[in-house]
């Protein structure tokens, strides 16, 4: 038996123990909770696990129309819930430390779910590659009863989530990896609603003139710096492309527009915090 199936029957039974009074999982429709998702329902059948995505000024609309399809196709019950950081003055502030009041009012929301469904346990998709970036909402799983992180507790890492994901025929095994609009304000800027709409707005905006799959507009306070992976930099090198880009985001109140050339990278906003303490 493989490295990767001792893991894969370790968080199986997991979830068979920790699961066996019902589970809820914090869905996003990211790989991490929707082949967590594929797993528990495999494991413990309709009756006993629900997936619950919780709907925020913070998600996008996309996300979530791409979130229910995934669920659909697992096969998973899903409910959505609504939360709202922007009513969390520490939230609005965006600290270094902001991941936390969004996963502590969220973790808080399932534990409250689960508990109206009669279930015990809660399952969030935290996994061991993620401990190694800059990931402050983990304390919050580490504050909250009943709430665990089976892949990081069976020492799952990112690449090997995609190959189970491969393995049962998830759509998502190839997925870039999901953040918030949040996470394109640099720390320390105030999180506002009209902030948080034209950043969507304008990936949306991009989308449509040009196929990128993995996209952040990062706001800094006007200018828009477009983020995109590194092989789909080449599709922004024309004069067409570029002045409807331009038209598109300034349209939505943007003063300038940049490409930034080294490509998207997790956690750049990370830069804003070395600048801010020269």
């Amino acid at each position: 038996m493989s490295d990767l199936n001792v893991k894969l029957e370790r968080l199986r039974e997991f979830i068979a123990e920790k699961g066996k009074n019902g589970v809820v999982i914090a869905f996003s429709g990211g790989v991490d909770s929707s082949t967590l998702s594929a797993v528990a329902h495999e494991v413990l059948g309709d009756k006993k696990v629900v997936a619950i995505i919780a709907t925020s000024p913070t998600y996008t609309s996309e996300e979530l129309q791409d979130a229910k399809i995934t669920a659909k196709n697992i096969g998973i019950n899903l409910h959505i819930v609504k939360t709202n950081e922007l009513d969390n003055s520490e939230f609005i502030k965006n600290p270094e430390n902001r991941c936390y009041f969004c996963k502590k009012e969220l973790l808080q929301t399932l534990v409250e779910s689960a508990h109206k469904l009669g279930f015990q346990a809660v399952f969030e998709g935290t996994n061991s590659s993620d401990l190694k970036d800059h990931r402050p909402g983990f304390r919050a799983v580490l504050e909250s009863k009943d709430v665990y992180s089976p892949w990081m507790i069976t020492g799952f890492v990112k690449e090997e989530i995609r190959q189970v994901a491969k393995q049962m025929g998830l759509s998502v095994h190839d997925k870039p990896a999901l953040a918030c609009l949040a996470s394109r304000i640099p720390f320390n800027e105030k999180i506002t609603a009209e902030k948080l709409q034209r950043i969507e707005k304008a990936e949306q905006a991009i989308k449509q003139i040009v196929p990128v799959n993995n996209l952040r507009v990062r706001d800094h306070n006007g200018l828009a710096r477009i983020e995109l992976s590194k092989d789909q930099r080449g599709l922004f090198f024309d004069i067409e492309v570029i002045d409807r880009i331009v038209v598109a985001l300034k349209s939505l109140g943007f003063d300038y527009i940049t490409l930034d050339l080294e490509g998207f990278r997790s956690g750049s906003m990370l830069k804003t915090l070395e600048y801010s303490s020269l």
